[in-house]
């Protein structure tokens, strides 16, 4: 029975011989493939990191908007309801509001506080935290 002999090449041989049968030219070429690789790397990644950024900037700005939303939905509801006749038996001064609305659990820790001037109402979501969303008030005079 005959041994095989394995023979090993260099993975980077041009036409089946030796590693040091490699032109020139063809180091050159590769080199700048390298080189050209590397520049549209650094593009690629300078365009999509600012990208990225502008995303997450726009998640936050978007989950603010819908917070505030929230708030001026059961604002403008607690108030109609109010002017409809429900703050007629209430006492002047200022209060804690409650609200029943289930969408009020979207909202950021914050509290509803209705103030009563004669016939006068104003009520009013602040949020604990400050979380860029601001006050939420409403004003109206009772007839």
């Amino acid at each position: 029975m005959k041994t095989q002999r394995l023979q090993t090449w260099s993975a980077r041989a041009v036409g089946g011989g030796p590693a040091t049968s490699i032109p020139a030219k063809l180091r050159r070429m590769r080199g700048f493939l390298e080189i050209d690789l590397m520049v549209g790397l650094a593009i690629l990644t300078l365009a999509v990191l600012p990208l990225g950024y502008s995303f997450a900037r726009e998640r936050r700005v978007l989950k603010i908007e819908y917070c505030r939303s929230v708030a001026d939905e059961i604002v403008d509801g607690e108030m109609e309801i109010l002017a409809a006749g429900a703050a007629n038996g209430m006492p002047d001064g200022t209060r804690d509001y409650p609200v029943q609305a289930a969408a009020a659990s979207q909202l950021p820790p914050g509290h509803f506080q209705l103030t009563k001037t004669g016939n006068h109402l104003r009520l009013e979501w602040t949020s604990d935290k400050r979380r860029g969303i601001g006050p939420v008030v409403r004003e109206t005079t009772l007839p």
